[in-house]
């Protein structure tokens, strides 16, 4: 800040610097398109007011706290109204110029060493004023990322909660959001914790929260929606109607879950090409019940005897029972699936002419390869 003669001296001249400053201010302000009146007009006026009184007033050692929260403030308006983070630092350095300029132009009550000392302190003060104004614009924007973030997370947890909102619910969280409401939408879920970057690379008005531990992301449908997720693995729940968004959440998440425990590929995956395998794996218990129950014939062979037996009841299952494609399924000969068929008959019996045994074995099968 300035040394104490300077101070005394430029007090002098406040009313007429301020004037000065914030005629300056202002053109600039209409330069860049802003309001003189109303929030903007009045802060500004406010911070100019303040930066100069605090400016003539100081010694080396003046408390800025007061000043620096007024430009906090400044920074956060700034976001508010939409403005770049610069603009306002431009503003700054327009008013900084006008006050050289003027004392330059009134050098009288000022000595040359300390006109000199004058210009190192003022171009000091702007900057550590610019700083402030960044701090706040950057609070304003981690306040408001957090804001949006909690109003995406209402609407996507209304949407696939297990009772389906009101309408009004449901239209004042899409407005809340700036959202508008699809026909039909699917759920994708994927590994990370990244929601608002992965709503950005899959697109198409997608939204995007974190919900235990991975991003659930809405995306309206039809869409291209596992489109920037390579590189992880991601789960694309089918496109159902918007009311039914909690279904294709729930089938993308349990996709997710399996992709995890080996039990789908890694990488992107749509659910409705495992449907099977999810209906197999999505009650935890109920598929290894069923193997218990319809494999039981196998399980008094040993191991090496069970499995080409499994396997060639699988193929045979496959092929609709025709012997020459299990084989080719297979790569052995026909007669060796015929001799193991001949073997399987004698296990289960009748049961591999019944549709529902058959059924039930080919879903027991895959659901515990090699038995």
């Amino acid at each position: 800040m300035l040394t104490h003669p300077s101070a005394d001296q430029l007090r002098a001249l406040r009313p007429q610097l301020q004037a000065r400053v914030l005629a300056v201010v202002r053109e600039a302000m209409r330069g860049q398109g802003r309001s003189l009146t109303g929030g903007q007009g009045r802060g500004l006026t406010l911070g100019v007011e303040t930066a100069v009184d605090t400016f003539v007033s100081g010694a080396q050692d003046t408390d800025l706290t007061a000043t620096r929260a007024v430009f906090r403030e400044l920074g956060r308006t700034e976001f508010r109204e939409g403005h770049r983070v610069d603009a306002l630092r431009s503003i700054l350095t327009v008013g900084a110029q006008a006050i050289w300029a003027f004392l330059v132009e009134h050098p009288g009550p000022l000595a040359p060493g300390d006109l000199y000392g004058t210009a190192a302190a003022l171009f000091g003060y702007v900057d550590a004023l610019a700083g402030a104004a960044a701090e706040g614009y950057l609070d304003e924007q981690r306040d408001a990322a957090h804001d949006w973030a909690m109003v995406r997370r209402r609407l996507i947890t209304l949407l696939v909660q297990p009772d389906p909102p009101a309408d009004a619910a449901l239209h004042a969280a899409a407005e809340a959001a700036r959202w508008t409401l699809p026909e039909t939408v699917c759920v994708v879920s994927a590994d990370g914790t990244d929601a608002e970057h992965l709503a950005r690379a899959v697109g198409g008005n997608a939204i995007a929260t974190v919900i235990d531990g991975a991003v659930r992301i809405v995306v309206p449908g039809p869409s291209t929606s596992d489109r920037g997720l390579a590189g992880r693995r991601a789960a694309v729940g089918p496109v159902v109607p918007l009311r039914g968004a909690r279904m294709s959440y729930r089938i993308s998440r349990r996709a997710l879950d399996l992709q995890h425990a080996g039990g789908l590929p890694d990488g992107v995956v749509s659910c409705d090409d495992h449907l099977v395998r999810l209906l197999l794996s999505w009650e935890p218990g109920v598929s290894d019940r069923l193997a218990d129950r319809v494999l039981g014939p196998l399980d008094a062979l040993t191991p090496a005897a069970r499995r080409p037996l499994a396997d060639t009841l699988l193929a045979w299952l496959r092929s609709q029972g025709q012997v020459i494609p299990a084989a080719q399924a297979l790569h052995t000969h026909p007669q060796t699936v015929r001799y193991r068929l001949r073997k399987l008959r004698d296990l289960f019996g009748a049961r591999l002419d019944d549709p529902d045994e058959r059924l039930a074995l080919h879903l027991a099968l895959m659901s515990r390869p090699g038995a």
